[in-house]
């Protein structure tokens, strides 16, 4: 698991801020200058944060507990999808449901009903079932799939969330510190970084910025679940 480069992370453009007329004054210390109006990020804030965030998110995966990865902004939806689907983690990239956390058995209930419809529409000797109904199950099951499906697996609550854009995804922040959850954030220059326990300063709004930093934190994940089945062959990964 190596750390990214400087240059890397330059060239993917973490570096972005937001224009400085909407700074978050909270973010002072991750930024270097003003260019053009834009504030640019400290690349050297950003991996010591990226390092921290890293070790922390390894020892979790180590330890057998699950990551929630959140983003449902456009530029991130699908390398989080895809990264979260590498190291087996829940995930959501849709809408966050207001009780997603805080009403977990209520979102259990309609995973519940999900699987169950899923199911039905499986059963080709379900002869009970007409034309016109296997269309609005099915139609049901997607509606549902599209934004619980990522967290179909989980039957218990996670012990952390990753999130991209703290300040979009501020319901789901606001829910997993009531419940005591480890909260990681990719922070822009728009965000307030004390929001969440690990603050990741960089730019938001690319997905190739997303992406380097994401791909990282994978890797970290990657190897505590590794050691995790190594120190102990029974354990699953």
């Amino acid at each position: 698991m190596n750390l990214p480069k400087y240059n890397d992370l330059l060239t993917a453009g973490v570096h972005f801020g937001h224009q400085k007329s909407k700074w978050n004054p909270k973010m002072l210390p991750y930024i270097f200058m003003e260019k053009q109006g834009i504030h640019i990020i400290d690349l050297n804030k950003t991996l010591d944060c990226l390092e921290t965030s890293a070790q922390a998110m390894k020892q979790i995966a180590k330890s057998g507990k699950k990551i929630l990865f959140v983003a449902t902004k456009k530029q991130a939806k699908e390398v989080i999808m895809n990264a979260a689907k590498s190291v087996n983690m829940p995930y959501v990239t849709e809408r966050w449901l207001g009780g997603m956390m805080t009403n977990f058995s209520t979102i259990r209930k309609s995973v519940k009903k999900m699987n169950t419809i899923e199911k039905l529409l499986a059963d080709k000797s379900a002869t009970s079932i007409t034309k016109k109904e296997r269309l609005t199950l099915s139609r049901e099951k997607d509606k549902l799939e599209k934004v619980l499906g990522g967290i179909a697996n989980i039957n218990r609550l996670p012990s952390a969330v990753f999130i991209v854009d703290t300040f979009h995804e501020h319901i789901a922040i606001a829910e997993s510190k009531k419940l005591g959850l480890k909260t990681f954030g990719l922070v822009d220059t728009n965000s307030n970084p004390n929001d969440v326990d690990f603050a990741i300063p960089a730019n938001d709004d690319a997905s190739k910025s997303v992406k380097i930093v994401v791909d990282y934190l994978v890797g970290a994940i990657k190897e505590g679940l590794d050691e995790r089945k190594n120190s102990n062959p029974d354990a699953k990964a």
